[in-house]
């Protein structure tokens, strides 16, 4: 990377930091040579370091990545400067900075989807920062986000078990499972965008009705778990419903149930997706299930692979064997454009 002694951390054989200014300077020329309709921008990853250069300066809006700290000391500094947040984390911290200050016309995320690359410690097979995983599913958090961005009345809840390391700062990872031990205390968290949310199991009101959190953008309940139906109700500001979403306690595995087809209009080699969910003998999903699936094909179509989105799962992608992870996978099968009859077949062992 680039270094200059007065920044601290030199490196002699490092570019000098000074030269930032003069290639961007450079580069943004090039771009507005063919393209005079479009703002240049660039994502200041040393936001610190690029202020001391010329580089903010050959930009018409400025990008800063995790710099939210700056957003305000530097709209006082150059109230001239355009900023944006360029790559930023989920947090609701990371929004506020977005909503509360008039100055910041947005940001983006990192990142929308998971994907393969920059893994952890084994087993790991990329990153997990996604709003969905692997397999196209929205995770916890993309109902968080969704709760933040959408305008469309929505509720979800997931649920986690209350700990001493956890107790505070509600979580936006959490699962929407309901099944633990009797009476053990839950702590059961909702993300939405309605006012006022109540929460209730098998019927009955659990805790008290609560107004929309501003501080964390989730309001949550910590309650014994029994067995049952949780849900929860989003109501507007005269405590009229307006969003409902539920999860229930399941019991063992007991069938696979194809939830979901999509298939693509071309039927010479099309891909079709099927989403297969491991459910209890009442047809509740398994959440927390990870029996392993086959998938057998027969007929004019081929297997392309299984993807469940457990970034733990070392299995090869295009074996016709993988794991469910939270209790479903997506299988992608691509026809060969030959007439025939097609079957899928599914199973699990018990």
């Amino acid at each position: 990377g680039f270094t200059q002694p007065i920044f601290g951390g030199y490196q002699k054989e490092a570019p000098d930091a000074m030269r930032l200014g003069t290639i961007a300077k450079k580069l943004a020329s090039v771009v507005r040579q063919y393209d005079k309709s479009r703002p240049v921008t660039a994502a200041l990853a040393g936001v610190a370091m690029s202020n001391e250069t010329e580089y903010p300066g050959a930009l018409d809006i400025a990008g800063y990545n995790y710099t939210e700290s700056f957003y305000l000391p530097d709209h006082k500094k150059y109230p001239g400067r355009v900023i944006y947040g360029s790559e930023n984390g989920h947090s609701f911290d990371a929004w506020k900075a977005v909503t509360e200050n008039p100055y910041i016309f947005g940001q983006f995320l990192w990142t929308g989807i998971d994907y393969l690359g920059e893994a952890g410690s084994w087993p790991s097979r990329g990153s997990s920062a996604g709003l969905l995983d692997l397999g196209g599913f929205v995770k916890p958090k993309g109902y968080f986000r969704q709760s933040l961005w959408s305008d469309k009345p929505m509720a979800y809840i997931g649920t986690y078990p209350l700990m001493q390391n956890n107790e505070r700062t509600p979580s936006i990872d959490a699962l929407p499972s309901w099944n633990y031990d009797a009476n053990q205390t839950v702590r059961v968290v909702c993300y939405t965008n309605a006012p006022k949310a109540r929460l209730e199991l098998n019927g009955k009101q659990v805790g008290d009705m609560q107004d929309y959190n501003h501080q964390t953008g989730i309001i949550y309940w910590d309650i014994p778990y029994q067995a049952g139906k949780l849900e929860v109700t989003g109501l507007d500001k005269d405590n009229k419903e307006i969003t409902r979403y539920a999860i229930q306690s399941s019991k063992q595995p007991d069938a696979l149930t194809i939830c979901h087809v999509e298939k693509a209009t071309d039927r010479n080699k099309g891909l079709t997706q099927i989403i297969v969910q491991v459910v209890d003998e009442n047809g509740v999903p398994v959440v927390l299930s990870n029996n392993e699936v086959t998938c057998h094909i027969s007929g004019p179509a081929k297997l392309l692979g299984l993807e469940a989105g457990d970034m733990t799962d070392m299995t090869d992608y295009t074996d016709n064997k993988q794991r469910v992870f939270h209790g479903r996978l997506i299988a992608y099968i691509q026809t060969s454009g030959e007439e025939g009859e097609i079957k899928v077949q599914f199973s699990s062992p018990w």
